[in-house]
């Protein structure tokens, strides 16, 4: 081959080359589906946004998470089973609904389970919740990251609620995970399990009297708009779980897998202080802004009332287990 010809083949080599990384990305992006029923209004919305773009910084691009809200994706039940099935990546869910791979990881979620906020923080930063998780991990696969305060969920209705006996023969809204039915049905309401998208025209339309949600998801939802009565019952004090599908968590590198968890559980922090803050302010908002009447119900009658239901035949952990988070300081 003379000079004129190497030089050729030189040439015509470099430019199919340069026309291959013109054409491709130096590195390959993973694009990951973030799920979850909140509106975009509320907190758990933006910290998903926020650790989709951190994730993305932290990993100089790699990965492009798509935050999908308000139950674009499927109900919370649809969301869980997707991080098994690999057609959602991230969730956040309840702890009942987590039960459902590993039941006694709702005994977090259980009615009057905590004497106050700081037994719950207590157990949001114990062994004993880490203990749980990885058996919930062991169990699906799936691997929990962070927690996030969800509020203490209060009974809304068109009547005030004052003692349990009040709520006597209500239809009264639950999600659709078993333990959810615990408290209508120890109060003698008729529990009617209703996907959170469908609560706001089940109230209108009189499908069902109440439902029971902390005060920022009740304003982010607008069941004010439907309901006279804000009842503070304070029966469930509540926890999301931000969940990665096994399928994801195990193609991660250990330092992205610690990125991940540093950036959600940062994402969690941000969303707890303000659901926090919200909830106190929103005790005001709802008789002045809003004009709603809020009834100051008798809690110490509503947790009486369910003591010895914790260790009952609707318990889903044991004896052991409820010893150690009534402990727990």
């Amino acid at each position: 081959m003379n000079k004129r010809s190497t030089l050729k083949t030189l040439l015509c080599a470099t430019a199919i080359a340069t026309a291959a990384l013109a054409g491709t990305p130096a590195w390959a992006q993973t694009k990951l589906k973030f799920a979850h029923v909140y509106e975009t209004s509320e907190a758990y919305h933006k910290a998903a946004l926020w650790a989709a773009d951190e994730i993305k910084k932290r990993t100089d691009g790699r990965y492009e998470i798509q935050v999908f809200p308000a139950s674009q994706l499927g109900k919370e039940t649809d969301i869980n089973q997707g991080l098994t099935l690999g057609t959602v990546d991230i969730i956040y869910t309840g702890q009942a609904f987590a039960a459902r791979t590993y039941p006694p990881i709702a005994i977090g979620g259980a009615p009057f389970m905590f004497r106050d906020l700081d037994h719950w923080k207590a157990y949001a930063k114990s062994d004993l919740l880490k203990e749980l998780e990885e058996a919930y991990y062991k169990k699906g696969g799936n691997k929990p990251l962070a927690v996030t305060y969800y509020g203490v969920r209060h009974t809304t209705a068109n009547k005030p609620i004052m003692k349990p006996e009040d709520m006597k023969n209500l239809k009264l809204r639950v999600p659709d995970a078993p333990l959810y039915v615990m408290y209508p049905k120890v109060v003698g309401a008729n529990a009617t399990p209703i996907a959170f998208a469908e609560v706001y025209l089940a109230l209108q339309s009189g499908t069902v009297d109440a439902q029971e949600n902390p005060l920022p998801t009740i304003e982010a939802k607008k069941f004010y708009e439907v309901q006279s009565h804000i009842n503070l019952t304070g029966h469930i004090t509540e926890m999301l779980l931000t969940i990665v599908s096994g399928q994801t968590w195990n193609k991660l590198s250990d330092a992205d897998k610690k990125t991940f968890e540093t950036v959600l559980t940062e994402a969690a922090a941000k969303a707890t202080e303000e659901i926090a803050a919200s909830e106190a302010k929103l005790v005001g908002d709802f008789a002045t802004k809003y004009n709603k009447t809020v009834v100051k119900s008798d809690r110490a009658a509503f947790a009486a009332a369910f003591q010895k239901f914790h260790l009952g035949p609707d318990a889903t952990w044991d004896k052991a287990t409820y010893d150690k988070l009534q402990a727990l300081k």
